[in-house]
């Protein structure tokens, strides 16, 4: 793989066709565990580590399952993966593991996992494979990141809030009181606001897209 495709399968993961902002698959776990940056950074990690994981497992196996057994052949796969990061989490990180529940193993049936695996993984070498799923979760932890840091400091006026139950009791030096003496907004973290901060970013996304579109026509025309 040369540095340009790298570059190329990570660009079309964070940006160009980001699962979060773009495809719009997975509103679920987006919009319930984005409460918090420590919630959703935490779930679209995971996410990530599957998706890469999964690519790179399936790809060199996708000449030889049959067609007709395709589809349970591949969610077997990603069920043993999320198996093993649903027992790590819950092993090292329990606080955590019980805070995101059921959207842990629920990454099995999640449609960017499988989407993307039938998408790419299905028709390209296992080392691109695992490079596109993880840039695919990455974006998706960047829309994560981003959703849940602004719900958190408008429902809460802090920033990182529950990192502890990722890195311990002495990580709550870390947390960041962005807005002291804030008695919280309650619409910001209910599911509503979690639609309203989205599609503010779904249209922040489409206005740098066509700005993009606008200065690069403005270039073709002045050398024109």
């Amino acid at each position: 793989m040369t540095y340009q495709e790298f570059k190329d399968i990570l660009h079309n993961g964070v940006w160009k066709q980001n699962t979060g902002v773009v495809q719009l698959l997975g509103m679920c776990p987006i919009l319930a565990v984005s409460s918090s940056v420590v919630n959703g950074v935490s779930l679209g990690l995971a996410t990530s580590v599957v998706m890469a994981l999964s690519g790179a497992a399936i790809a060199p196996i996708r000449n030889i399952v049959p067609n007709e057994a395709r589809i349970p052949v591949f969610i077997l796969i990603i069920a043993v993966l999320v198996t093993v990061i649903q027992y790590l989490m819950n092993a090292y990180m329990y606080s955590l593991y019980v805070v995101l529940g059921i959207f842990i193993p629920l990454i099995v049936t999640n449609c960017i996992v499988l989407a993307r695996i039938e998408a790419f993984a299905a028709k390209n070498p296992p080392l691109q494979s695992a490079v596109d799923g993880f840039a695919m979760g990455l974006g998706l932890t960047c829309v994560l990141a981003v959703l849940g840091g602004i719900r958190e400091i408008f429902g809460h006026g802090t920033l990182l809030s529950g990192i502890d139950m990722a890195l311990g009791e002495s990580a709550k030096s870390l947390i960041i009181t962005v807005i002291p003496g804030y008695h919280g907004f309650l619409l910001a973290i209910l599911p509503p606001g979690a639609f309203i901060t989205l599609g503010m970013l779904i249209a922040t996304k489409n206005w740098l897209n066509l700005r993009s579109i606008a200065k690069a026509q403005q270039v073709t025309n002045l050398t024109s």
